[in-house]
């Protein structure tokens, strides 16, 4: 049965890990990792992990300091720039469906095929005992309420997208 750990294990990880290995540590240990093969393995696999650790070193490229708090301040500026436009948007949205809703108040009142669709419309709703102002009105409620309601929840949705 061999063995799975060495008491040198620590001592020969710390080598190359500091990179000492092989020149700067003790020649026992040395000796020692020739003929451990424990040892040989930590200071093979450690070696290879510290040799693509110092050309990832290497080939990083740190921006200079001034370019990252200009982009974090021009960062900054955008993000408060978009969380004030936001509620400019929702108004917008909330106006646009307001004026949507008055043209088409305004046509419904002026067109005559609306005004028969209106009138059949309350006719059918007169047999479920629906009184007279609902009945004569109900498309015009119907969509002033379609309005009042959809318009906010779009522009939420807008909002809350961006």
């Amino acid at each position: 049965m061999q063995p799975i750990e060495c008491e040198f294990e620590s001592e020969v990880l710390a080598a190359v890990v500091q990179s000492r290995w092989p020149g700067q540590v003790e020649a026992q240990l040395r000796d020692h990792v020739e003929v451990c093969a424990i040892c040989a393995d930590v200071a093979a696999v450690a070696g290879a992990i510290g040799n693509v650790r110092d050309q990832a070193r290497t080939a990083v490229v740190v921006p200079d300091s001034g370019r990252v708090w200009w982009l974090a301040q021009l960062r900054t500026r955008q993000e408060a720039a978009k969380a004030a436009g936001r509620p400019i948007t929702a108004t917008q949205m909330i106006a646009g469906a307001c004026g949507v809703g008055l043209l088409g108040a305004c046509f419904g009142a002026t067109s005559a095929g609306f005004q028969a669709g209106l009138r059949w419309l309350g006719s059918c709703l007169a047999g479920f005992d629906v009184p007279a102002e609902l009945a004569a009105h109900g498309a015009l409620i119907l969509g002033m309420a379609g309005v009042l309601f959809l318009a906010p929840a779009v522009a939420w949705l807008v909002v809350r997208r961006d």
